[in-house]
């Protein structure tokens, strides 16, 4: 077996591997290779924790990103609460109170919830930001008020926002 410095090349390679972990564009490539290999279906909670231990250290929000920029379906508590635009937001909040309806425990349930929460609070969060132009600041209260429905009632959410759909086209 060679060795440089006293490692063996497995061991570099290793190394090199971690090293590029770290950068920032492995994690990307680190992801493409993945998919490649795995080549999923879908991603679920399963698979997503598989490719958070791979990528490590890589936060939850950053990995989502780069699963939906890889157009890989993803499952619902996976892809949680997109607020890029009102389709997005409306798929994915829909989507979340399916899950929610067909939870088996508390604690399914709860995983829908605090994916809204969290989404919600980082709406709020960007609120406070001063500066915004007036159109952003009243876009980001509507996706609030859809986001606080849906936690005040997650079945009734679909038809609300019928409704609610209905109530800001004028009719």
């Amino acid at each position: 077996m060679t060795t440089t410095g006293g490692r063996s090349n497995g061991e570099d390679l290793r190394r090199q591997e971690q090293l590029a972990g770290s950068k920032s564009g492995s994690k990307k490539a680190g992801l493409a290779s993945w998919l490649a290999q795995h080549r999923p279906a879908l991603i679920g909670e399963c698979e997503f924790s598989e490719i958070a231990m791979k990528l490590a250290p890589i936060s939850a929000g950053y990995l989502r990103r780069l699963l939906r920029d890889s157009g890989v379906p993803l499952a619902a508590l996976v892809e949680g609460v997109v607020q890029g635009n009102f389709a997005d937001l409306e798929r994915t909040l829909l989507a979340l109170a399916a899950e929610y309806m067909a939870a088996a425990d508390a604690m399914r349930s709860r995983q829908c919830r605090d994916a809204v929460i969290t989404a919600k609070d980082h709406t709020r969060w960007s609120l406070r930001r001063q500066g915004q132009p007036p159109e952003a600041q009243a876009r980001r209260e509507e996706m609030l008020l859809w986001m606080l429905t849906w936690l005040e009632n997650p079945p009734a959410f679909a038809d609300w926002l019928a409704l609610r759909k209905r109530q800001l086209k004028g009719g």
